[in-house]
This record gives C-alpha cells, sequence and structure tokens, in this order.
C-alpha cells in the first residue's frame, strides 16, 4: 500500500487553487474588456434625423428585423416627422455591407420622365431660391427602392414596416421642433400658404402651423395602408399610381403612368477607394460619392495627425480643404448618368496621378481668383435630403440618403394620395447642358461605409443639399485623422464653398480662425442656410457608437 504524503495533496490543492483564481481573473478581464462606454452599444443602432424615427427602426432590429428593415422604417417615419426632407414622392440611395463583406449600392433616385417640358433647363435660377412647379417632378424611385431591398436583405413581413408610421399619419403628433422652425422661416412660410402644402400646413385660418399644434396626415395614411396590404405595385401600376398621375397632371405636369410602371432599381458594386489604412466604398455616379472621395484623397496628401488643430499647422489645414474644395467644385460636371454620358468621366476624380497633380497646384499661402485655375462653372445651391445609417446584430450595414430635393420638394402636394412630389429636375441646373428621358440627374448625397484594417466599421452620410460633400467630408477628416471621437467630429462647425468658390463659415466657427483665412485670399458668401446633417454608426472591438446630428434634432437609438 502506498505511504500517504500530505505534502503532495496539498500542492493539488494549491494548484487547483491557482488555476480557479486564474479562470476568474480571466473571466473578469474578458467581461471588463467586452463592457461599452457609456452611451454606446453592444448589439444594432440606428441614426436617423429624429429620436422617434431611430426609436422606429430600433424597434424593427429588436423584433428581429434587418438593418434593411429597420432602415425602411425608419425613413418612412422621416416622411411624417421631416416631411420637407423626403417621402414617397422621392428617391433614395442606399450602400449595403452585408455580412459576408460584399458592398452592393441601390440607386433608385428619381428620373427624367418620358415627356418633359421644352428648354426646361431655361428655368434654372440663377441665385438661391427653391425651385417650386410641376416641370421639376422626376419619376418617384421610393417604393420600388424599398421593394428591391427589403426583397433581398428583410426579415420582417413587408407591412410591418409601415405600422408605426401609418399610425403616427392617422393619429397626429405634435407638430415636429425643427418643422416648426422651418415653418416660422418667411420664405418657406409664403410658399407653404400659398401652395397646395397649405392643406397639410395650415391651420384652420390658412396660416402655417405653430409650436403646438397636430400635425395629420390621414390620405397619407390610407395611401400607406394600402402599399403595405398590396406591395409597391399599388403605387407603380394600381390605383394609387393612377391618382399620383392625375393630381400631377392637373397641377401641370408632364409624368404618365408609363413612366410609373418602367422605373428600375439600378444595382451596382460600390467603389472602393483607399485612404491608408481605411477603404472607402462609395455610391457611384450620378451620386456625389467620387466628389467626396477627391477631397479626402487630396487631403490624405498633407499627412494629417491631431496636431493640425494647433496654432499655424489648423490654419493650413482648413486653407488645403477649403482649396481641394474649390478644385472638387470645378468637377461637378463630371457627376453625370453614366447610362447617358462618357461611362468614365469621373474615374480620374479618385486617379492617384490627377490627385497628385492637383495637389501640387494647391499652395500652402494663397488662393487664387481666377475660376479658370478651379475650371469652376457656378450653379446655384440649394438645401433638403435625410440620410439614416444602420447597423444590425448580424453585421449588415447600410447608408442611407433619401430624397424629395430641395425643402418640400417643389411644393406640390398631391391630394388623392396625401404624397408630396420632388423637384429633382432641378439639380440639372447649372450641371448639365441638356435633359434627356430616363436619366437620373447629377447629386450631391454620398451614403458611405468605411472600413479599417483594425476591423473598425464607419456607416456615415448626410444631408443639406449642396453642403452634404463638406459636411461628410469634414466628419470624416475630424474623426479619421483629427482625432476627434464620433459626437465631436460630426458637432464640429463646418466651412462650406459654395458653387461660386466663396467660403462661407457655420456660425461658431472659430473667429479668429475666419480671419486668417480671408487673410490668404478667400473671398466670404453670404449663404445662411447652413442645414448640414451628418448621421453614422460606428463599431469598433465589439462597441457600437451611433450618432445623430444635433443640427436637425437628432437622436439616435440603439440596444
Amino acid at each position: 500500500m502506498a505511504k500517504y504524503k500530505p505534502w503532495l495533496v496539498c500542492c493539488f490543492t494549491l494548484v487547483t487553487l491557482i488555476c480557479a483564481v486564474a479562470l476568474i481573473c480571466l473571466c473578469i478581464a474578458s467581461l471588463a474588456a467586452r463592457r461599452c462606454p457609456g452611451g454606446s452599444f453592444r448589439r444594432a443602432a440606428v441614426a436617423a434625423d429624429s429620436k422617434r424615427c431611430s426609436e422606429i427602426g430600433r424597434s424593427m432590429l429588436q423584433q428581429g428585423g434587418s438593418a434593411v428593415d429597420g432602415a425602411i422604417a425608419a425613413l418612412l417615419c422621416t416622411s411624417v416627422v421631416n416631411p420637407q426632407s423626403m417621402g414617397l414622392g422621392g428617391g433614395s440611395i442606399f450602400t449595403i455591407r452585408d455580412k459576408t463583406g460584399s458592398i452592393k449600392v441601390y440607386n433608385f433616385r428619381e428620373t427624367v420622365p418620358q415627356s418633359f417640358k421644352p428648354n426646361l433647363l431655361s428655368d434654372c435660377p440663377t441665385e438661391f431660391r427653391l425651385s417650386t412647379g410641376s416641370q421639376w417632378i422626376g419619376v418617384p424611385g421610393e417604393l420600388r427602392g424599398y421593394e428591391v431591398v427589403h426583397r433581398q436583405y428583410g426579415k420582417l413581413p413587408w407591412a410591418k414596416l409601415f405600422e408605426p408610421t401609418i399610425r403616427l399619419a392617422r393619429e397626429g403628433i405634435p407638430l415636429p421642433a425643427y418643422l416648426g422652425m422651418l415653418l416660422n422661416n418667411p420664405i418657406v412660410k409664403t410658399i407653404v400658404e400659398k401652395s397646395s402644402l397649405c392643406t397639410l400646413f395650415c391651420n384652420k385660418n390658412k396660416g402655417a402651423l405653430r409650436t403646438g399644434d397636430i400635425l395629420k396626415f390621414p390620405k397619407l395614411a390610407e395611401t400607406m395602408e394600402t402599399i403595405a396590404e398590396q406591395g409597391a405595385d399599388a403605387f407603380y401600376s394600381g390605383k394609387i399610381g393612377h391618382d399620383l398621375i392625375q393630381d400631377i397632371q392637373a397641377a401641370g405636369g408632364t409624368l404618365k403612368m408609363e413612366d410609373l410602371k418602367s422605373f428600375k432599381v439600378r444595382v451596382e458594386d460600390a467603389w472602393t477607394v483607399p485612404l491608408g489604412d481605411t477603404q472607402m466604398h462609395i455610391a457611384p455616379p450620378p451620386a456625389g460619392g467620387a466628389l467626396l472621395a477627391f477631397i479626402l484623397k487630396l487631403m490624405k496628401e498633407f499627412s494629417l495627425t491631431p496636431n493640425s488643430l494647433h496654432g499655424d499647422q489648423k490654419i493650413k489645414m482648413y486653407h488645403h480643404f477649403i482649396e481641394a474644395v474649390k478644385f472638387a467644385n470645378g468637377q461637378k460636371r463630371s457627376i453625370m448618368d453614366p447610362a447617358f454620358n462618357d461611362r468614365k468621366s469621373a474615374d480620374h476624380l479618385i486617379d492617384p496621378s490627377f490627385i497628385k497633380r492637383i495637389r501640387g497646384m494647391i499652395s500652402s499661402n494663397r488662393t487664387h481668383d481666377n475660376s479658370y485655375y478651379y475650371n469652376i462653372n457656378p450653379s446655384s445651391d440649394h438645401v433638403g435630403t435625410t440620410h439614416v445609417s444602420v447597423l444590425d446584430e448580424d453585421g449588415l450595414a447600410v447608408s442611407a440618403t433619401s430624397t424629395i430635393n430641395q425643402l418640400f420638394g417643389g411644393s406640390i402636394y398631391s391630394p388623392k394620395t396625401g404624397i408630396i412630389l420632388n423637384n429633382e429636375l432641378s439639380d440639372f441646373c447649372g450641371r448639365a447642358d441638356t435633359v434627356r428621358a430616363g436619366e437620373q440627374p447629377p447629386s450631391s448625397m454620398t451614403p458611405v461605409i468605411l472600413e479599417s484594417k483594425s476591423g473598425r466599421l464607419l456607416v456615415i452620410g448626410g444631408s443639406g443639399g449642396s453642403l452634404i460633400t463638406s459636411a461628410v467630408a469634414l466628419s470624416i477628416i475630424n474623426h479619421l485623422w483629427l482625432g476627434m471621437n464620433l459626437e465631436e467630429a460630426i458637432a464640429a462647425h463646418i466651412v462650406f464653398v459654395d458653387s461660386g468658390n466663396k467660403v462661407n463659415f457655420e456660425p461658431g466657427f472659430e473667429e479668429s480662425l475666419n480671419n486668417s483665412l480671408t487673410g490668404l485670399g478667400h473671398k466670404l458668401g453670404s449663404w445662411q442656410f447652413f442645414l448640414n446633417v451628418v448621421n453614422a454608426v460606428e463599431k469598433e472591438k465589439g462597441c457600437i457608437v451611433a450618432v445623430s446630428d444635433k443640427r436637425k434634432l437628432g437622436m439616435s437609438s440603439g440596444y
């Protein structure tokens, strides 16, 4: 019989205790590593223009829906909460990354109808104003696009996505604060009170609604209910479409049922643009992604770091940005519909040799008065649009920008359907010499997805019409290269270079910096409408941060 050895038992017990302690420490360390900062999420998030719509998108995700379900539901909500920005009478661009990493672009922006006003471009404004009137209405693509992406990526029933917004539209909501602010603007107020929009946005005395009033969309609720039950065909070939066309033609518009029936969603691979250790995926022309990429690739040449925000380096950094945007303004005519123009017209904007050549034309201590130096052909600037960024539990990411173009589109309301129509054809103004049936107009819309080698995923985009490019570019620069967190990067005041290459500083922009930049020769503009908004969702190291721009009183939501 073996002799009992107490010391061996003690050693075994000690080793077991050490292993147990080590295992507990490992578990604690693992839990600590998985803990995310306050305000961030672990599973999924939505960043829309308003808290209400972000929460509706989140609710879809929590019910087992995909990021596409969440995006569609949030956008349907936005058509009621921010109806000046988008709706069923408009169109969208979705950049979608699936869980395998494949990235596709679904472009269902409006197109030119088969019949349109002769010499349409002679109606183009020569200075800032809203382009109202039925001549500007393009063929709406919004619902057909929702149908296509939902069929490909959706998990929830189609009708489920409409339920929250149908309820809001029918029961009514207190006038949203941001919409109330717009309706109080003299320009917007006058247009609303003197157009068919007054049906929706005026009180019984025919004055624009004010804070405290209830906003309802009874006819839109009926339309959405039918579409929820019957699908997009109810709009594109059914009674809703016929009613819509009758209202458009009664307002003097040229759209016909054949235009609705023939609308097709464009599906293509995203353009992938390298930015150091980050890959940026953009929507091809006629979207504005190539212009955004051009600016960012130019700015990458200046090796920006957090130190670029200090002293003279800060002046130089903003000066280089302004110069980059001036050159981008000179390239706006490259962003044309490739189905009707040279398919390679925008390729040079991401070509390293072209970037190097333009970099060589940017001086660090002066600008140029000569418009030919930047190749600019001034057009009028405008505002509008909405954006939503969504990331779900399975890793599906959606960057979606939607629009009826300018504020309230062309101010044409369809009383039979409750739909506000777009004025998308005005986007040809100053950026094209011809308009052809079926063509999509050039756009500033740029829904983007960025991936870094470290595994960081950033889903971002913006609204604000002509301000989209500057706002999104500066948010990305601030975050990726200047060391700001995502919320700081989006909140930072922007500088907007208008179509005439004049420099406009958002109220609150650093005054001493303004003076230093004008001292380099930059001419000040008179732009007043800083309606630039950026919404983004980012996932890094298992934690999700979602930011809705406070400029539109937005708030993100997640879990």
